[in-house]
């Protein structure tokens, strides 16, 4: 498998520290809100890679955290009058909810940066012995001159960046507000203000800084150097650059072998921001659209690719999907028959030499740094295969290979389930589809097909398509 390392900028051939074993770490999100559509793009994206490395053979420990304690959380535990911690785990518990709805599976372990308090204090005392860290008046920096790779995964020049800050900085330590050696140094660790959570340290009693709680918890979890590292590309720069610089200069080891960051999630084209009044919420979207069908939509793009969200491109997913479902669920009905029918000469051929290039198509896209665009189109070509090579007559094994063969590579790599839901209808509401459908049976024998039509008209109104078969007329949900 080769992966774009946002590091090299560079596809490189993938080789697990151990073999066998792979440790991804996922910054996860910051738990005060529901979380929102951009969120979800890196949650599937990252379930999915986890997914095609375990049905690779590979042992994956999959770390994502939870930000809970931050200032966007302590707001809105003021607002709400509530401890922040009262905030944070509710949030945790709605976006595990989300994340089920959308097949994105648990980590390995969700760590939450309140629990790993002492880690990170270790590491901060750590990174002053070694002189990358100072304290000033109960705030601990960290001297970002004193590592001398800083900028490499972003590849900004550290001049340049120093250029940047200086009129802030000027204007900081005019005010008094600002004791930092140099504008660009960073904050491990703050003192409290009134109201908010705090931890007792050797510094002051305060909460640790945004960048350092991934830093420890992908130690802790993982090791001192993770296979791959993943996240939105807004993450790139400062959050990923200044968890480089701390760990390594704290650990002396590479912090991550490979970087990987997705796309941007546009709505309509434009960024997603609420005062565009195009913010949209998990919870939102699900109450929309099968959430299947979202996971399909994010699946549709190359994960490094720009995705644009807009009702149409949903829509055309939608129905990219109900082709799927469609043909999985004509295969389901050949096997259901249970026929006993050996499997044909033509059906061995099939399953011998035309169905193993499909396996082969999806595996090199995917192999290809995680192409799920051109691994859907291979499920497509699966699919207009499967319907090609079944009818009534083909033998239940031969229908159970190929549905075992789609079941594998969507549902269980892509986590798009190919089972169409079930869903319960009230018992009038069936009674009256099939009394209509027992009418226009009649109407057709009586040659009276306008009526049939109008019945049919009648039942589409109503969300139900028709079917005439050969076992008789078979009905679902539109």
């Amino acid at each position: 498998m080769r992966i774009y390392n946002t590091l090299t900028r560079r596809k490189e051939e993938f080789v697990p520290i151990t073999p066998g074993k792979v440790g991804i770490y996922v910054c996860g999100p910051t738990v005060y809100d529901f979380i929102h559509i951009g969120n979800a793009r890196p949650q599937i994206i990252f379930d999915t890679l986890r997914r095609y490395l375990e049905y690779k053979g590979y042992e994956v420990n999959f770390v994502s955290n939870f930000t809970d304690v931050d200032d966007k959380i302590i707001k809105r535990a003021n607002e709400d009058k509530v401890d922040a911690s009262v905030i944070s785990e509710r949030f945790i518990d709605e976006c595990k909810k989300d994340m089920a709805a959308l097949n994105v599976r648990e980590a390995t372990i969700h760590p939450q940066a309140t629990k790993e308090i002492p880690d990170m204090i270790e590491l901060v005392q750590t990174l002053i012995d070694k002189g990358h860290a100072y304290e000033k008046n109960g705030t601990v920096y960290f001297r970002t001159r004193s590592f001398k790779d800083y900028g490499k995964l972003s590849h900004k020049n550290i001049d340049e960046l120093e250029s940047g800050h200086r009129a802030e900085a000027h204007a900081l330590k005019v005010s008094g507000e600002d004791e930092k050696e140099d504008p660009l140094d960073f904050v491990l660790w703050k003192p409290k203000k009134e109201g908010e959570p705090s931890w007792k340290s050797p510094w002051s009693e305060g909460r640790p800084g945004w960048h350092l709680e991934c830093s420890c918890m992908s130690k802790k979890y993982i090791g001192g150097t993770i296979d791959i590292h993943a996240g939105g590309e807004d993450l790139i720069f400062p959050h990923h650059e200044n968890e480089i610089a701390q760990s390594e200069a704290a650990n002396g080891t590479e912090f991550a072998h490979y970087w990987m960051h997705n796309g941007f999630l546009k709505i309509n084209g434009d960024k997603m921001s609420k005062s565009l009044g195009n913010f949209f919420t998990v919870r939102d979207i699900c109450k929309q659209c099968d959430p299947q069908v979202f996971r399909f939509f994010m699946l549709s793009a190359q994960y490094r690719t720009p995705l644009n969200f807009s009702k149409e491109l949903v829509e055309d997913a939608a129905k990219g999907l109900e082709r799927i479902l469609n043909g999985a669920e004509k295969l389901s009905g050949i096997i259901a028959k249970d026929n006993k029918k050996p499997v044909s000469d033509k059906e061995k051929e099939l399953l011998e030499t035309e169905l193993p290039k499909y396996v082969e198509k999806f595996d090199n896209a995917m192999d290809d740094d995680l192409n799920t665009a051109d691994a859907v189109s291979t499920i497509f070509e699966l699919i207009r295969f499967t319907n090609a090579n079944t009818d009534e007559n083909s033998s239940s094994d031969f229908a159970k290979a190929l549905y075992d063969t789609l079941f594998k590579l969507c549902d269980t790599v892509l986590g798009i389930h190919i089972e169409r839901k079930e869903e319960k209808m009230d018992d009038d509401f069936v009674a009256e589809i099939e009394k209509l459908i027992a009418d226009r049976t009649t109407a057709k024998k009586e040659k009276n097909f306008a009526l049939a039509d109008e019945i049919r008209a009648k039942l589409l109104d109503m969300g139900i398509v028709i079917e005439d078969t050969r076992e008789g007329v078979k009905w679902k949900k539109a």
